[in-house]
């Protein structure tokens, strides 16, 4: 079952959701001149994961990772869907805060269609994004977790909501993504994000025209036909041209020195499409199949000391939502 699926007016003993990473590959037009800005492209991947679990209860219980960010999130969606009564909530695991994976969605997301299945209310993603404040600049967050695949919107327009989503493929099933985390370091969120969006100029109409050529006559055709030269070679020079745009606010064309070492070692390795997800830190590049993969992770092992180099899989379905006995809702603390 996934977050499309939706009975209505069943009451379940408990809900289990689980929403993956995103990677976001770039913004097309940070120009505005035609009356939209941002536009983006982004793939779903299997792994690291955000899972939560809910149940009823007398009063509100949370308990795992993120438990602060989960109470505030409840509280706004109780008072906005005139839920009554408590909730059992236990985070089983989430995405790393400031990684550039789309934690903040995945999580806020999970929530809301975990309560709106538990109380027999119809799916409302971008109205639930909008309200937690999620979706402001790009909608790919709220399109992957419905459902997965690699996806491009059509930026923000005048309108309160979420980016429309535009296109969005299937990823071929041998294709993996070496995913390159540095612990050590977030990238820009919240004000510093805001505040960094406002001091940069007006991406040139021309760098804006070239960017949405990339993606709309290159990149999505090499992804339809499972070519995965040339889709590297695209999203190679998407992440170029919006890196160095980025480059002002974040002190390079990569947040993490230690992440764009490896992938430039991964890059010399073979690997293709090497880029930043968002503001960073984390790096990906992408690799034919699970053999290939794995080699070039141990070629790259000596370039990469200090960093988590994982092998993740796209995911091209949305969200997994089931059922579950409310005995494996298992709180330990109170929401603050």
């Amino acid at each position: 079952m996934n977050a499309a699926e939706h009975n209505p007016g069943e009451r379940q003993d408990a809900v289990r959701v689980r929403g993956s990473a995103r990677l976001h590959m770039g913004f097309l037009d940070l120009n505005g001149g035609l009356g939209r800005r941002f536009g983006s492209i982004g793939m779903a991947l299997d792994a690291p994961a955000t899972e939560l679990l809910i149940a009823h209860a007398p009063r509100d219980v949370i308990d795992g990772p993120e438990a602060e960010r989960v109470g505030r999130h409840l509280a706004t969606l109780t008072l906005a869907l005139g839920l009554r009564g408590g909730h059992r909530i236990t985070v089983r695991q989430a995405i790393p805060a400031h990684s550039g994976l789309g934690s903040g969605t995945q999580l806020a997301l999970a929530l809301a269609t975990a309560l709106r299945r538990l109380h027999g209310l119809p799916p409302d993603r971008a109205g639930d994004a909008a309200r937690l404040g999620r979706g402001a600049r790009s909608g790919i967050g709220v399109a992957l977790f419905a459902a997965g695949g690699f996806v491009l919107d059509g930026g923000r327009g005048a309108a309160d909501r979420p980016p429309p989503l535009l296109a969005r493929l299937p990823v071929p099933a041998d294709w993996r993504v070496l995913l390159v985390l540095d612990r050590a370091q977030q990238g820009l969120s919240g004000a510093g994000e805001a505040a960094a969006f406002r001091a940069l100029p007006p991406m040139p109409e021309a760098t804006a025209a070239r960017l949405c050529r990339l993606a709309l006559v290159r990149l999505l055709p090499a992804l339809a036909e499972a070519d995965l030269v040339d889709f590297g070679a695209a999203l190679a020079q998407i992440q170029v041209i919006v890196g160095d745009y980025f480059a002002p606010a974040q002190g390079s064309r990569f947040a993490s020195p230690r992440v764009a070492a490896a992938l430039a070692a991964l890059t010399a390795a073979g690997a293709h499409g090497a880029g930043q997800s968002s503001w960073g830190p984390t790096g990906f590049a992408f690799a034919p199949d699970e053999a290939t993969a794995r080699s070039w992770r141990e070629a790259v092992r000596p370039h990469g000391e200090g960093l988590d180099i994982r092998i993740c899989r796209a995911l091209n379905h949305g969200a997994a939502v089931s059922r579950v006995a409310a005995a494996s809702v298992r709180p330990r603390r109170a929401a603050a």
